[in-house]
Formats: structure tokens, sequence, C-alpha cells
């Protein structure tokens, strides 16, 4: 058996016998997809390069998605 197959089975095992961390990594997985689908499509709407290429590269655990919307995304549609 090779390092990288005894890892994989270290993981599997891992995962096993903790499934709440699947779980957890799962719910973050679906948080951060939403935010993020909310904040590029308010930053592609408003015509906001920048915010666009930014919120597609970093990823903050939505975070700063967050931030876009409620407080910079608004600015354009008031305009």
């Amino acid at each position: 058996m090779t390092p990288k197959e005894q890892e994989l089975i270290n993981y599997a095992h891992y995962l096993n016998t903790h499934p709440w961390l699947a779980v957890l990594f799962v719910a973050i997985a679906v948080w951060v997809i939403i935010w993020k689908g909310i904040a590029l499509w308010k930053a592609a709407r408003n015509n906001s390069t920048p915010w666009f290429i930014v919120l597609l590269i970093v990823n903050t655990l939505g975070i700063l998605e967050i931030i876009y919307i409620f407080f910079f995304s608004n600015k354009k549609n008031q305009e």
C-alpha cells in the first residue's frame, strides 16, 4: 500500500468516526455558495467589474460577500 492510499484510508476512517465534520463541511460549502452567488449577481447587475473580480477570486466564507451586499451594492441602485 502506498503512502497516498494509506492517507486516504486515514481520512475516510476519521470521517466515519466524526460524521459531524462532513456535515459541517457541507453546511459551510452551501453557505458560501449562496452568499457568493448573490454577491456576484448584484456586482454584475451593477456593472461593478472590480468587485466582481474580487468576489470571484477571494474566499472569505461569505464575509466579504455579505459586506458587499449590504453596504456597497445598494449605493449603485440609489444613484
